[in-house]
């Protein structure tokens, strides 16, 4: 947890060293190091690394910061029994975005859906929160909170495609809601529904929705049109990174779980010089 302890709060001033350390434990998983990580849920990436030989500064981490930086890659746990609540919300790569969820005030949303929802008191203090008891709390709320229906046979059957798409460095909502939902609807419709009704694209270095280091600018629409068109979802989309509103750098989208693989040649700002493969290729 961010705040369990008075020293444990990681200042934002030491995100760029803790990105930096990132990228170069893992820019490179897919060939390439070009300030993006691909695969982030491939990195191992230990912020042990940056601990503080000496005096505290903003390139290095007091061995409480080392623990909260752990904690911000690692599944969060119940701190009395130690059972897994939820998967990570955050990977590496999506440092420079963590006073979101790690800043010194409580993520709002969070918070006012407790106080509102969960609580029905404006006046609850989110330094009251309990997540051996208050994670259940909020799982049991009617209203809508309740994660969608996986079973999207109906919805598929009358003709319908659903393309989805999720930055990697996602500072907001977690990557892997979309995935685990992506692989539920499957489960529910059967494999088959991959491309043929269902796509999911993961976008590296991509914020939320939008923003940071990835390629985040590409056409939706169209997208949707070819796969209307042909049949199958697009097997790749080409995205774009802008600078000042011109674009310098391409790249394919790929289907998940493919991942995009330089071929060897070509820059590696060109989209056609990268291909859709296995992440094990």
């Amino acid at each position: 947890m961010v705040h369990r302890t008075a020293d444990s709060y990681i200042p934002p001033e030491k995100y760029p060293a803790i990105h930096d350390a990132a990228l170069k434990a893992c820019d490179g998983l897919d060939g390439v190091k070009d300030g993006v990580i691909d695969s982030p849920d491939r990195c191992t990436f230990d912020p042990n690394i940056l601990r503080c030989q000496g005096d505290d500064s903003p390139s290095c981490l007091t061995p409480a910061q080392v623990e909260t930086a752990r904690d911000m890659y690692a599944p969060v746990k119940d701190p009395t029994s130690g059972a897994t609540l939820s998967f990570p919300m955050l990977h590496p790569g999506s440092e420079l975005g963590w006073a979101t969820l790690g800043g010194p005030q409580p993520y709002g949303i969070a918070a006012e859906a407790f106080k509102y929802i969960v609580f029905n008191n404006p006046a609850w203090d989110p330094a009251s929160f309990n997540p051996s008891t208050d994670i259940g709390r909020l799982e049991h709320q009617a209203g809508g909170l309740e994660p969608p229906s996986a079973d999207l046979k109906p919805f598929f059957s009358r003709g319908g495609k659903l393309l989805m798409y999720h930055g990697w460095a996602d500072q907001q909502v977690a990557p892997l809601n979309s995935i685990n939902y992506f692989n539920a609807v499957l489960d529910a419709s059967g494999k088959n529904a991959a491309s043929k009704s269902i796509a999911l694209y993961l976008v590296p270095g991509m914020g939320h929705c939008q923003g940071g280091v990835g390629t985040d600018t590409f056409d939706k629409v169209a997208a949707m049109d070819e796969w209307i068109r042909t049949g199958s979802a697009p097997a790749q989309i080409v995205a774009s990174h802008r600078t000042a509103g011109k674009s310098d750098r391409t790249r394919p989208l790929c289907q998940y779980p493919q991942v995009a693989k330089y071929k060897g040649s070509g820059s590696t700002d060109d989209a056609a010089s990268f291909v859709c493969a296995s992440a094990d290729r």
